[in-house]
């Protein structure tokens, strides 16, 4: 198995930062979402451009529209056909489209 990184604590602290940094903005995300600031056409459009949106999962952002919980958000997906993995700057065009539809 390979070995981690070996970081002196500077660039531990740094990555910690980033990464706390990363985790807080993807929630203010979620929360714009959740509050009906941004919609899901938006929020598609903007991970073309920002690496911190699309890299966010297309099940949590899905599970933060308001009225869409855990199941119908899984089931959706499945029925469109997208692994719950999937992040959302690696939707396909028809994926996008059929969330678009499903959820709008």
């Amino acid at each position: 198995m390979a070995q981690p990184p070996q970081l002196t604590p500077e660039q531990r602290a740094a990555a910690l930062e980033k990464a706390a940094a990363a985790r807080k903005a993807r929630a203010e995300l979620k929360e714009r979402l959740k509050l009906g600031t941004i919609s899901l056409a938006e929020v598609l459009t903007e991970s073309d451009t920002s690496d911190l949106v699309g890299k966010t999962k297309v099940l949590a952002v899905l599970e933060s529209l308001p009225g869409v919980g855990k199941v119908k958000a899984r089931r959706t997906m499945d029925e469109i056909g997208i692994a719950d993995t999937r992040r959302l700057r690696g939707l396909g065009k028809q994926q996008r489209e059929a969330l678009l539809n499903a959820f709008s």
